[in-house]
């Protein structure tokens, strides 16, 4: 059983949160309910004790034989806020103590998860966006909103996630297992963008979110986890050591660098298969006196994955031989590449992916379809992860952290055998 703290902002999803409480108690836990004086004009103080059979309090100044405004956040395995309004995250942010939950959230050292509940407006004021930062650096866990119908006709980011996935990602946070503790890992997301001009560059639609979410999921797993970011639009994880890249030359100098000290290294970087063989220092100019275009020549990039696969094989090498003994650096047991396809006439999605998947020499393949609509930039996804030596872990449809979840599970799985 876990002590839980239920924060309650002043927003219309307080109304909500009854439910979040009783998933809490129903399964066990013990829960003390602190809501703002703005939260108790949604939802009175009589249903929070109710719902959690312990007395319900707002202020500092209430229970001061018992330092309440200590002693709850002191004894909490878990801080949960819903909804987080802008206010309660601004708030938060901004290191205030002024009522009794953010009091409790200041004293806590126990996990805080803050699911935020606004108008879109607010949600994507530049304000709201800088303290969200703020607090996921500090390693409060808030997540995006869900996208739905808001107050009145609106409809949009703001919503408040489904109360199911609260309690699950809550409980998350300490019921969450370790498989992968002490391990090494290297996560590559995002897409390379190869620059044509000052101005152009050739790229692609990925936005990282895959990559992102595989690194939260192996930081969870209890990986130390370092990412390699290349051109990604989410923000990077709380708790992961990130490096910064470009084009695909930069993501395999640093990919090669990183992954000779990692035990699991994950390509999940979308990177450009060609370049523009010329560079040219300023911008391409149309020209006014007839309707040509100019003939960009390319040139392939490296196959970065293969080459990790490789440099393990020639590492693997030179140990068997004895020539490697003070050669620093693991190498990687499992390396995993992710294959974005698209099925022809001459081919399906798995078929092409079984095809690279030989070819690259990886031990696992994550193949997903692609298309104007799916894989790129889009909150869900849906896998197949392959295996070298044919223990294929199936398919997955989900959220991208749920597809993340997943494909950590088949790595752990390989790493313990």
């Amino acid at each position: 059983m876990a002590r839980i703290v239920v924060g309650v902002g002043g927003g219309i999803a307080a109304y909500k949160v009854p439910g979040l409480v009783r998933e809490f108690t129903e399964a066990g836990h013990h829960v003390d309910v602190i809501p703002t004086e703005s939260a108790l004009n949604f939802v009175g103080a009589a249903t929070w004790e109710a719902l959690s059979h312990n007395p319900v309090r707002t202020s500092v100044f209430e229970a001061v034989d018992s330092v309440n405004h200590v002693r709850l956040g002191q004894e909490a395995d878990l801080v949960v806020v819903a909804p987080a309004t802008a206010d309660l995250l601004a708030r938060v942010a901004a290191g205030r103590a002024d009522d009794l939950l953010t009091a409790t959230i200041l004293t806590t050292t126990a996990p805080v998860y803050m699911a935020p509940a606004m108008h879109t407006e607010m949600w994507q004021n530049p304000a709201t966006q800088a303290n969200v930062t703020t607090l996921r650096n500090r390693g409060i866990h808030v997540p995006d909103p869900a996208v739905g119908r808001l107050t009145g006709k609106d409809t949009g980011p703001g919503r408040l996630e489904e109360i199911t996935v609260i309690a699950r990602e809550a409980l998350a946070l300490i019921d969450r297992p370790t498989p992968l503790a002490g391990v090494r890992a290297v996560v590559s997301a995002g897409g390379t963008r190869e620059p044509l001009d000052p101005v152009r560059f050739l790229g692609n639609r990925s936005s990282g979110r895959q990559g992102v979410a595989l690194a939260e999921a192996l930081r969870d797993a209890g990986a130390e986890v370092e990412l390699v970011a290349a051109n990604i639009e989410v923000p990077a994880p709380d708790g992961v050591e990130v490096t910064a890249v470009t084009t695909a030359s930069d993501l395999e100098r640093v990919m090669r660098d990183a992954a000779a000290g990692a035990d699991v290294v994950v390509m999940a970087a979308a990177v450009a298969d060609f370049r523009p063989k010329e560079y040219v220092d300023s911008k391409i100019k149309k020209n006014p006196a007839d309707d040509s275009a100019p003939v960009i020549e390319l040139v392939r990039n490296p196959d970065i994955l293969k080459g990790l696969v490789e440099d393990r094989g020639a590492r693997a090498q030179r140990n068997n031989e004895g020539s490697a003994a003070n050669e620093p650096g693991l190498l990687p047991r499992i390396i995993v590449g992710f294959a974005a396809e698209t099925g022809d006439e001459n081919g399906s999605v798995l078929e092409y992916g079984r095809a690279k998947l030989e070819r690259k020499g990886a031990d696992l393949l994550v193949v997903n379809e692609v298309s104007e609509t799916r894989g790129f930039g889009t909150p869900d996804n849906t896998v197949a992860v392959l295996a070298a030596d044919g223990a294929d872990a199936g398919e997955f449809s989900g959220s991208k952290r749920e597809v993340a979840d997943f494909v950590v599970d088949a790595i752990a799985a390989r790493f313990h055998r």
